[in-house]
């Protein structure tokens, strides 16, 4: 069962089974032959509890990366709204054509949760509909599953009420574009300063977003977990 620490967002103990670790998963790939750790991405090909995990071999510029059996690693899972470690070390390297490893099964777990209110920072041209039904140019420029702060050059036809939101994702693993279309509310409307002196202040927008498809939630909560591993600069 899982346990806690004290204190806010702090570290949770987890159970194997509560990673919820599925084969093609992505991982996070983490390893420390160098002073700093070099962080790379990988998917999970599969396990035998207790004995090892099997995790395919990044590649770099279009080769495998560098990988000797005793290398430590750490691997970093995405599981529903929580970040998960653990340390590991390389049992056995299986190189062309296969590129795959074994490494130590995990014997400790760490989770930290992704906060629902935790943003990220982007820069997403979109299309904001009102009331009146016309399109309107603005830029997301921070996202989270549970909505989004939007920028504009024009003052919106409305400061609150129902609006729709239109815009494009990158979903990974395979960059495919993605186009989200999602209802949402006018929680806040202001403006903020112009990024140079001689422009006028931009017309800002907190919308909170309604009944977001299943599958989009998960894209976002995708983009919160990269950001927070890979770029924590970006979280709001």
């Amino acid at each position: 069962m899982a346990s806690s620490a004290p204190g806010e967002n702090a570290p949770t103990v987890y159970e194997f089974e509560q990673m919820n670790l599925q084969v093609g998963g992505r991982v996070q790939f983490i390893t420390h032959r160098t002073l700093k750790p070099i962080q790379h991405f990988s998917s999970v090909i599969g396990w035998v509890k207790d004995e090892y995990l099997i995790v395919k071999i990044p590649f770099e510029n279009g080769a495998p990366i560098a990988l000797n059996e005793g290398d430590k690693l750490t691997l970093r899972v995405f599981s529903g709204v929580n970040v998960c470690s653990f340390s590991c070390i390389v049992h056995r390297i299986f190189q062309r054509p296969l590129y795959y490893a074994h490494v130590s099964f995990p014997d400790r777990i760490q989770g930290t949760n992704l906060r629902t209110s935790m943003r990220v920072k982007v820069d997403i041209p979109a299309q904001l509909r009102g009331d009146a039904g016309i399109d309107q140019r603005v830029f997301i420029v921070n996202l989270s599953v549970s909505g989004a702060l939007v920028e504009s050059a024009r003052e919106f036809g409305q400061q609150e009420g129902e609006v729709a939101l239109k815009f494009t994702l990158i979903a990974q693993p395979d960059n495919r574009e993605v186009l989200m279309t999602t209802r949402a509310i006018i929680r806040n409307a202001g403006t903020v300063k112009a990024p140079a002196p001689d422009l006028p202040p931009r017309y800002s927008y907190g919308l909170q977003f309604i009944d977001l498809e299943h599958a989009h939630y998960l894209m976002l909560q995708n983009l919160t977990y990269e950001a927070l591993i890979a770029d924590r600069q970006k979280i709001v």
